[in-house]
């Protein structure tokens, strides 16, 4: 009986213990299964509700590159244009429509700027300009107002750029042309701000013996209330408008209540970095003064002095390293290191000086940058650099060391140390950055009408690279607008979980 008992439970035993290992490995098949379908390409997407053939081949392009037929062509802010390679092959001319909206893929892409119509006053009104009838604005077919010479012109970034965007809406705009002014708000992927803020520093900074403040400090008053009042503003808090404020002095009162907003500045030496930062401004070239080396057909030899500098030697904040190094270098024989000005032929014997020079020294006066390095670019005369905080245009898409030699001012202070270094830079390391020099040049000349890879064209790519992070940051400060907000008696109390902390 015993014996009966313990052979029946023997082969219970081993029926389970079967039907337990068959469980265990079909539930190990199945798990296989579950994770070799969670690393394939998803099959849970109803395709349907994808009713543009094109976004649904981007989404296969982004799982399996292998697999693309359509090519994502990017544009200025941060939109995208999907370009379909077999139908632009059959006809380049023909327009498509998506949901009613045209999308030419042969148009060039532009920077869409909205303008304020802002008074006279604060842009060509400054030049002395009179409007006719309620025009704000000049007649650019009949005559364009003149903008002072001398070094008013190494700040004039916003007349160049207020002349381009005007120029945009000609009957017969010029070709060469990145931004367009647009009417409509909306369209827009920033809004420029027409103050000629460094003219109205250079000529009315000054307080008359009637006045309580200048007139540059009333106009930068009057802005920010203006500015502040818009809904354009209000909408974004600023973070999409665009305001030049070249000259390290201009908008010096205003420029703590409109930080927000995308500065195009010479350097970021009178700024704190709250206010103004390379990540979220643009650097932009000074005009340059001296006149662009036409026809330059330098050699090594043919330029006898070696080093030039001509300028204020003696200069406070940063500008110590003038005074080291005069006194290093004034005993050099092929080095000029003089004291000089924009008086008395100065400009003349600076255009000279560098066309006839190897290299030409920039070095942190004042502030890091100064106009001494453009001049250098059009004189073709290899720039020495030495300025330690120095932000220069462009530099995310330009590579300043192929034209540039840049020393740190610990170093250059060292006996001997900038000469040597200067004297090891032999012939054919000069001609390439000479060469080199002449390839650039373009990118700092401004003018009217603007050509293409010119300065004022250089200066709205800049911006445009700009764009995107703008929207971003928009984008993000959005996430919580339906948000309780703040009433008059403070914030509103939201009861937290019991657990929260």
């Amino acid at each position: 009986m015993a014996e009966r008992n313990a052979s029946s439970l023997l082969i219970i035993t081993r029926k389970s213990l079967f039907f337990l290992f068959t469980f265990t490995s079909l539930l190990f098949i199945l798990s296989w299964v579950f994770v070799l379908r969670s690393t394939s390409r998803p099959q849970f997407i109803d395709n349907t509700l994808l009713s543009n053939s094109k976004l649904l081949a981007v989404i296969d392009h982004a799982i399996s590159a292998t697999e693309s037929q359509n090519d994502v062509e990017p544009s200025v802010g941060n939109r995208s244009i999907l370009v379909d390679k077999e139908e632009e092959e059959k006809s380049s001319s023909s327009s498509r429509h998506n949901h009613g909206v045209k999308c030419d893929t042969n148009e060039k892409e532009v920077l869409k700027v909205f303008m304020y119509d802002l008074p006279p006053e604060f842009h060509f009104g400054l030049l002395d300009w009179k409007p006719q009838g309620a025009t704000v604005w000049p007649d650019l077919q009949s005559k364009v107002p003149s903008y002072p010479g001398g070094l008013n012109l190494q700040h004039s970034i916003e007349y160049w750029l207020t002349l381009d965007l005007l120029a945009s809406e000609l009957p017969n705009p010029p070709n060469a042309r990145f931004a367009i002014r647009v009417r409509n708000v909306s369209e827009a992927d920033i809004i420029f701000v027409p103050f000629f803020s460094s003219l109205s520093y250079n000529r009315f900074s000054k307080i008359d013996l009637h006045q309580k403040k200048s007139n540059n400090k009333a106009l930068q008053d009057i802005l920010v209330k203006y500015l502040t009042a818009q809904k354009e503003w209000k909408a974004s808090g600023g973070r999409d408008h665009l305001i030049v404020a070249h000259h390290p002095n201009s908008l010096l009162d205003a420029r703590m209540k409109l930080w927000p907003a995308t500065f195009i500045l010479s350097d970021f030496g009178r700024y704190p970095p709250n206010v103004a930062n390379v990540e979220k401004d643009v650097i932009a070239p000074y005009n340059h003064v001296i006149k662009t080396f036409v026809n330059d057909l330098s050699t090594f030899e043919s330029r006898p002095t070696l080093l030039y500098f001509q300028g204020a030697i003696y200069r406070k904040d940063g500008g110590f390293a003038r005074q080291e190094l005069f006194y290093l270098l004034k005993d050099e024989k092929d080095v000029h290191f003089a004291f000089g000005t924009v008086q008395k032929n100065g400009i003349r014997n600076a255009t000279k000086g560098m066309h006839s020079s190897k290299f030409c020294l920039n070095i942190a006066g004042d502030t890091p940058s100064s106009n001494r390095l453009f001049d250098a670019i059009a004189s073709h005369c290899v720039p020495v650099i030495i300025s330690d905080d120095i932000e220069l245009p462009y530099e995310d898409v330009l590579d300043y060391s192929e034209f540039c030699i840049f020393v740190r001012t610990s170093d250059a202070v060292k006996k001997n140390y900038l000469i040597n270094l200067i004297r090891s830079i032999g012939r054919d390391e000069w001609t390439r950055m000479w060469k080199r020099l002449q390839e650039v040049q373009n990118f700092y000349e401004f003018q009217y009408p603007s050509k293409e890879g010119d300065a004022v064209q250089m200066i709205w790519k800049a911006v445009a690279r700009k764009v995107s992070g703008i929207r971003l940051k928009l984008h993000k400060s959005r996430r919580y607008s339906r948000a309780p907000i703040q009433n008059e008696k403070g914030f509103t109390r939201i009861p937290s979980p019991k657990n929260f902390w």
